[in-house]
């Protein structure tokens, strides 16, 4: 590799990692935060206030979401949903694969190939995350 070429290749990498940088702290609020200080996080609860289902199979598919997208937690089963139902201190459903399944059945969920615990798991769909991003008919500020 010539010298011309590699410095071209230095450039591009240093552009890049400028814009990196740019991206995440845009994405981080962009605000000055006192060192040491992190944004807030996001409860389950909140976002479940924000999205609005009103039924056990939509809770499921924003729980569902929530884990994937929030928490890390991706694939999910059973004992996870069962665990945000929890965290959010809504009604545990008495037969959360029953929600599970039903979601699968609307196409927002879909079975993972791999057993998570030697339990069944899911993700969420392209389609399941449109609805839950487009909300369940509630209005947000």
């Amino acid at each position: 590799m010539d010298r011309e070429t590699r410095d071209a290749l230095d450039e591009i990498l240093t552009s890049i990692k400028s814009l990196d940088a740019r991206v995440l702290k845009l994405e981080s609020g962009g605000g000055v935060r006192s060192p040491g200080t992190e944004p807030k996080k996001l409860s389950l609860k909140e976002f479940l206030i924000e999205r609005g289902p009103s039924n056990g199979v939509q809770k499921t598919l924003s729980i569902g979401y929530f884990l994937e997208n929030y928490d890390g937690a991706s694939p999910f089963n059973a004992a996870d949903l069962e665990r945000g139902f929890r965290a959010a201190r809504e009604p545990v459903p008495p037969n959360i694969n029953d929600k599970a399944n039903l979601c699968v059945r609307n196409g927002h969920f879909m079975e993972h190939s791999e057993k998570k615990n030697s339990t069944k798991a899911w993700l969420v769909t392209r389609t399941g995350e449109e609805v839950v991003l487009a909300g369940f008919g509630k209005a947000r500020s």
